[in-house]
C-alpha cells in the first residue's frame, strides 16, 4: 500500500483554510443543477477561446475594522454596547496595469442608542449608524451590511467595462449587468457528492455547468479552477455568482468571459498568502484600503481621548 502523500496548502493558515474538509454545511438554498446541463451529464466546461479576451476588467472590494468597543450610558440604569468602526471600499481597473480609480472611507459609531451626536476624534469623525442590534455579532453584521452598500454605491459609478468583479457573494444591492460575485473560500456545499466530482475534475480555466440557487432571491453559480495547483481537490477553486435577472444565455456568456479573464490575475504564493484565489488586483486594493483606515493603535488612542471629552 503506498504511503500517504502530503501537500502544503499555499493559503496562509492565519486566514483559516480555503476549504474545510468534513466541515462544509449544507446550503439552505434551493439548488437547481440542471439549468445549463442535466445533472446526469455534468462535466468540466472550457469557455470558447476568443482572439480578444476581456480587456476592461474592474474589481470592487471592501475592508472593515472594529476600532473600539464602546459602552453608552443610555440612562442611570441602562448601559448598551456599541462599536466604533472604520470601513472602506474601492474600485481597481486592471487593463495594461492595475490602477485604483475610486476609494471611499467611512467611520461610524454603530449603536441602538438614540439621541447621540457624531463622535469627533483626531482620527476622524464617527457618524452615528443606528442599528437594532445590541450584541457584538449583531453590530458586526450591521457593519458588514453598510460595507456592502458602500461597495454597491461604488459599483453604480463603474461603466464601459467588459467584466465587473465583486470580491464576495452578490447581494440584493448588486444589479450591474456585467457583475460577477467572486467567492474565494468554501464553507457551504451546494452540490451533492456526484456533482462535486465535476469540481474535482476541473483543469485550469475550466468551470462547472451553471446551477441556480434560490433563497429570498436567485442567482446563478459556477465553480472555476484558476490554475493547476495540485493538492486537495478544492485547491485553486473559486465560486462565481451572477444575477438570475439575466437570461441563461447572458449568464453563460458572462461566466465564460470570467473564466477566460480571471485565471490571468491569479496570485502566487510568494506574493500573496491567499494564493491563487486572492487575485492580484484585489490584493493590491486591499492593502491600499487598509492603509486608508489608518494605524489601529493611533485610531484607538484618538477614540479614547474623544470619548473622555464627551463625558
Amino acid at each position: 500500500m503506498p504511503a500517504p502523500r502530503i501537500f502544503v496548502e499555499a493559503w496562509d493558515p492565519e486566514y483559516g483554510a480555503s476549504f474545510q474538509p468534513g466541515e462544509l454545511t449544507a446550503s439552505k438554498a434551493d439548488v437547481d443543477p440542471s439549468i445549463e446541463l442535466p445533472a446526469g451529464k455534468w462535466k468540466p466546461l472550457a469557455p470558447e477561446m476568443r482572439e480578444r479576451a476581456a480587456e476592461n476588467v474592474a474589481f470592487i472590494d471592501g475592508v472593515r475594522r472594529i476600532d473600539a468597543m464602546v459602552w453608552i450610558a443610555e440612562s442611570a440604569d441602562v448601559t448598551r454596547m456599541g462599536v466604533c468602526a472604520s470601513y472602506a471600499a474601492g474600485v481597481v481597473a486592471a487593463g495594461a496595469r492595475a490602477e485604483i480609480r475610486n476609494v471611499a472611507v467611512r467611520r461610524g459609531l454603530f449603536t441602538s442608542v438614540t439621541g447621540l451626536v457624531p463622535l469627533a476624534s483626531d482620527a476622524g469623525t464617527y457618524e452615528i449608524e443606528s442599528t437594532t442590534g445590541t450584541s457584538l455579532p449583531e453590530l458586526t453584521t450591521d457593519l458588514q451590511e453598510r460595507l456592502r452598500r458602500l461597495e454597491a454605491n461604488l459599483a453604480s459609478t463603474v461603466s464601459n467595462v467588459d467584466l465587473l468583479v465583486v470580491d464576495g457573494p452578490l447581494s440584493t444591492h448588486h444589479a450591474q449587468p456585467k457583475m460577477v460575485g467572486y467567492i474565494k473560500s468554501h464553507r457551504v456545499t451546494y452540490l451533492d457528492a456526484a456533482l462535486e466530482r465535476t469540481v474535482h475534475r476541473l483543469s485550469a480555466g475550466e468551470r462547472t455547468p451553471l446551477f441556480l440557487t434560490t433563497t429570498s432571491w436567485s442567482r446563478y453559480s459556477s465553480y472555476l479552477k484558476l490554475d493547476e495547483t495540485k493538492s486537495h481537490p478544492w485547491a485553486g477553486i473559486v465560486r462565481l455568482e451572477i444575477s438570475a435577472e439575466l437570461s441563461l444565455d447572458e449568464a453563460r456568456g458572462l461566466v465564460d468571459e470570467a473564466s477566460r479573464a480571471l485565471p490571468r490575475y491569479a496570485s502566487t504564493p510568494h506574493k500573496d498568502p491567499r494564493a491563487p484565489q486572492n487575485l492580484f488586483p484585489i490584493g493590491g486594493l486591499e492593502r491600499e484600503l487598509r492603509h486608508r483606515l489608518g494605524d489601529h493603535a493611533f485610531v484607538h488612542r484618538a477614540l479614547r481621548v474623544a470619548a473622555s471629552k464627551s463625558q
